[in-house]
Order: C-alpha cells, then structure tokens, then sequence
C-alpha cells in the first residue's frame, strides 16, 4: 500500500496537475499569524535537519531552521496571504490610447510546488486598453505577487493575466514567462540548458498577427 501511494506521488509530481486556476488553498490557511507559522516551521525543519544527520548545535548551523522558516513565510511565500496583493489602482484612459503596452523582462522568482526548488526567469505582459489604464510598477507587483507562492507556470501565467483582464475590464491581455526550473536542471533528468516558456492570452491577443507584434516587441533593445 505504501509503495503505491509512493507511486502516486511520483507520478503527480512529475506532472503540472491543478484543480483549479486558484492556488489550492485550506479554509483555515490564515488563522495562524506570521509568528506562529515561524515558530512551528522552525521546529519543523529542525527536526528535518536531525533527520539528515546535521549536528544543530555546530555556530553555522543552529539559526538555519529559524531562517528558513522566516525566509518561507515572509520572502519565498508572501504571495500565498492575501493580505499582500497588490491594489491595482487603474485610471481613466483620458488619452485614447488604443494600441498595445507591453511590460517585459520583468523578474520570476518563484518555486515550484512539486518540489520547492526555484523557478527562475522573465515574465513578458502587454495590454491593450479600453476604458482603463494601469500604472506600470503595479504590473510588476502583481507579477511577484503571484510569483512568491509554491507555483506551477502554468497556473502563475493564468493568475496574472485574469487579475489584469479584471482589473482593466478588457479581455486584451497577453501573459508570457520563461524560465528555467531547479526541479529539472538539478535533480531527476539533470538538464542544465532547457527553459520552459508558457503564455496566455484573451481578447485582441488571439489573432495571430497582435501576437507577432508582441513577439516583435520582445525582441526590441533599448539603447
């Protein structure tokens, strides 16, 4: 029986599975405060570390389980507490303006929930407006936002570009992001090279020829 629930997971774990667009969540996720998820994570993964063999009372090693269970909490997972999101304050779109905005290379720093180990890359988004308008930094806040919780790229290119649409009453959005995975380059198939690009799109977006002029606009420099 065990072997098979084993088996289960290794299957699941290899797979981008997800039930929903929405970060699988429990009811009670928030009732703890920061402290008392640090404290109970810190006693946690100290005996994650014993298990291992590690010696807790070495000068180097004796603040690790405080430090990691600070750094899940309050930097990795932000993301995950609502409490955190973003207000994306739009405005009116007073100067008509009708063709497309695009955001690029702007940071991923996430984790993958399968195995926790980091996905690192670029996200790429653009809009077209209609009644609505958004200040730009608040793209990139939404970008980490939805970044710094256990993740699928998948899901993380969904989340981003729905809010946006709701947000901008315009269907018209464009979410793309590459990047690379540490659950690939350093544990199962040992890829160093391979990156994985995803994209979602609405509105505008879905003809061909408004994607190839994002895809144009990507690979612009800028002096």
């Amino acid at each position: 029986m065990q072997n098979d629930i084993k088996e289960q997971i290794e299957i699941v774990g290899d797979s981008h599975f997800s039930a929903s667009v929405e970060t699988p969540l429990r009811k009670d996720a928030f009732d703890k405060s920061d402290e008392e998820k640090i404290e109970n994570i810190q006693a946690l993964f100290h005996k994650i570390m014993e298990e291992m063999g590690l010696d807790l009372t070495d000068d180097s090693l004796s603040g690790t389980p405080y430090r990691v269970a600070k750094m899940y909490v309050k930097e990795l997972f932000y993301g995950l507490n609502p409490k955190n999101k973003p207000k994306l304050s739009t405005f009116e779109n007073k100067y008509g303006y009708a063709k497309m905005l695009v955001e690029q290379n702007i940071l991923i720093d996430s984790a993958c929930e399968h195995h926790f180990l980091p996905i690192t890359g670029y996200a790429h988004v653009a809009y077209i407006p209609s009644d609505r308008v958004v200040g730009l930094s608040k793209i990139n806040r939404l970008v980490n936002y939805y970044a710094h919780r256990p993740q699928v790229q998948e899901r993380l290119c969904l989340q981003i570009m729905k809010d946006l649409q709701q947000a901008l009453d315009t269907e018209s959005v464009i979410v793309m992001i590459s990047a690379k995975h540490l659950c690939v380059s350093s544990r199962g198939i040992k890829d160093k090279s391979s990156f994985t690009t995803t994209m979602e799109y609405g509105g505008e977006f879905n003809n061909a020829e408004t994607r190839e002029e994002f895809f144009k606009c990507l690979k612009a420099e800028i002096d």
